[in-house]
């Protein structure tokens, strides 16, 4: 039992004990005192735990804020590969022409490695990292 429950069943003994001693004429008086009592304790402890779930939910915003967030959408994630696409046709015409073969593959690692950190920085899972299985994109 609680500290406080003991308190209460106290006040509700001395409410009692005060009921025998007075008489019936103040019956009313000290339900109304003894109610009084038991609205303040449960509005303290409606209060607590409304300051504790607001507590929780800013710490938890706070850790949130901090965290790195997954923003880009399948369209974003789609566009970076269209424009990687485009952006390797002329890269790939002046790495083959000046360079020949080890130019062309100079340019296209180059296209690949912005490709495999662009799908880390939106998927850090993706290739298995931190040890979380990858989820489908269907999930978002």
């Amino acid at each position: 039992m609680d500290a406080r429950d003991t308190d209460l069943k106290k006040e509700l003994d001395a409410t009692l004990h005060a009921r025998r001693d007075l008489g019936e004429e103040y019956e009313s008086a000290l339900v109304d005192s003894f109610l009084e009592k038991v609205d303040q304790r449960i509005d303290g402890t409606v209060e607590r735990r409304v300051r504790r779930q607001l507590a929780e939910q800013q710490l938890q915003t706070a850790r949130d804020s901090r965290s790195p967030r997954v923003t880009d959408s399948w369209a974003e994630r789609f566009g970076f590969g269209i424009v990687s696409l485009v952006l390797a046709i002329p890269l790939s015409a002046i790495g083959g022409s000046v360079a020949r073969l080890p130019g062309l593959l100079v340019a296209w690692a180059g296209i690949v490695g912005v490709n495999v950190v662009q799908a880390i920085r939106t998927d850090p899972n993706l290739f298995g990292r931190r040890g979380s299985a990858r989820t489908s994109d269907w999930d978002d």
